[in-house]
């Protein structure tokens, strides 16, 4: 957690130069979880040191697992192999993460230990019914609370079998945790997707020497292979660039430069909805680093209009649509966007509570029951008043407010907003870098 509560935002800003965000979280959760399970030694650099991700870290050392670092993004990690995990003393505190307590529940749903997964108040409510549910049906028995909710106790000793899974609803992380229970599981396993997600899982798997098969939108493995220890580059986070690019397409007179950012092809609808905006964004020096495509990324000053969001392009930028409704409320005239109702069940009701923030800060935003309808002033420098935000202990919902500020005519505060370290923990500097004029308040 942050050791500040809130942000207060002047008015104003200018946005330049050239940063690099902090490493891929998604990237980073799996490095851990498949260096612990290799044979051999894993090295990874650019590991992204927020909590959610060293939560993952110390979960795999509660369970045996040498790990050293994270020093400067460096991380080495000293394998036991698929069977090597042994029990932890007492429950596994994953705090804000929700990616590390679905994909963990596949991995441990076969150990021969028991195990408790717990959370912080805010994971706690997130539903996990969404894998508790395959996973039975491979064999699993874990209990939840209430309505499929944390914590999850997982038994030992599960004889897990292979399942072909089409997927309700398109999700990466229910993917892969019914894929990563089938690595323990006989026979093959198999899901198939309803539209693309993000598949840093099977691109990992891949690179730790483990065969994964994709056929269209069916994605398979069989149980019962190794993985084998690899060295892993983990890029910035293109979730995390995602405020600087909306900030530098909002902002006046703005040029900035993300440096090695991933640009893996299920997870740049962000880049493909701020240019169907309009907005003026190009890919430099494209490369690839440890099987994932990176480039440097530079987003200058722009004039927005508001779309229709494709549907298709929604699970691709999930988790940048609180980034997205600011540059929509920025633009000129309409977004709508329908497709989206997994918002209401992220770390906050990242629907209703983005609304009612942009109300408070004078933006005319409509939550759906899918979406969100908003009425953009882009033809006006200034689209906020100011006012006061509540972030409900949501990081993304936090930095999103910081980006309004760039074209509000008052002072924005945005309270609780602690929970920033879990992905972002240099946000204040970068941003403070950049030019927004942010005071990060204990």
């Amino acid at each position: 957690m942050s050791d500040f509560s809130q942000f207060l935002l002047q008015a104003g800003g200018a946005v330049s130069g050239r940063i690099r965000v902090p490493g891929d979280k998604s990237i980073s959760h799996r490095s851990i979880m498949f260096g612990a399970l290799a044979e051999g030694t894993t090295t990874v650099s650019g590991f992204l040191e927020g909590e959610d991700s060293l939560n993952t870290l110390r979960a795999f050392r509660a369970m045996g697992v040498d790990i050293e670092g994270p020093a400067g993004g460096r991380v080495v990690i000293h394998g036991v192999g698929m069977h090597g995990l042994t029990a932890p003393q007492g429950p596994l505190d994953l705090g804000n993460s929700g990616t590390s307590m679905r994909l963990m529940a596949g991995l441990l749903a076969a150990q021969p230990f028991s195990v408790t997964l717990t959370g912080d108040r805010s994971l706690s409510k997130r539903p996990m019914g969404r894998v508790t549910q395959p996973l039975a049906l491979m064999g699993a028995d874990i209990a939840a609370q209430e309505g499929g909710r944390p914590p999850l106790v997982i038994p030992g000793g599960a004889a897990l079998k292979g399942i072909d899974y089409p997927l309700p609803m398109a999700s990466a992380q229910v993917k892969s945790c019914v894929l990563l229970a089938g690595l323990y599981a006989q026979g093959e396993t198999s899901v198939v997707e309803p539209a693309p997600t993000r598949d840093h899982t099977e691109r990992m798997l891949r690179g730790f020497g483990y065969e994964v098969l994709t056929e269209g939108s069916r994605i398979s493995l069989s149980g019962g292979g190794t993985l084998k220890a690899t060295d892993i580059d983990v890029p910035a986070d293109i979730s995390s660039a995602a405020f600087f690019m909306v900030a530098a397409s909002i902002a006046e007179e703005a040029d900035l430069t993300l440096e090695h950012v991933g640009i893996n092809p299920t997870r740049t609808g962000v880049i493909d909805i701020l240019k169907l905006m309009g907005a003026n964004i190009a890919l430099e020096n494209q490369r690839e680093v440890g099987g994932e495509p990176v480039a440097d990324i530079r987003v200058r000053s722009t004039h927005l209009k508001g779309i229709d969001i494709p549907e298709n392009l929604v699970p691709l930028a999930i988790d940048e649509f609180p980034a997205l409704f600011v540059a929509a409320a920025c633009a000129e005239g309409r977004t709508v966007l329908t497709g989206a109702e997994e918002l209401r069940v992220k770390e906050s009701d990242r629907i209703q509570v983005m609304a009612d923030g942009l109300q408070a800060i004078g933006a005319t935003a409509t939550p759906t029951a899918d979406g969100m309808v908003i009425e953009g002033r882009g033809e006006q420098l200034q689209c906020f008043v100011g006012g006061e935000v509540e972030a409900h202990d949501d990081h993304r919902i936090a930095m999103s407010f910081a980006v309004a500020s760039l074209r509000s005519a008052g002072s924005i505060r945005v309270c609780n907003c602690e929970n920033v370290a879990t992905s972002f923990p240099n946000f204040v500097e970068l941003a403070q870098q950049v030019g927004l004029k942010l005071e990060a308040i204990a």
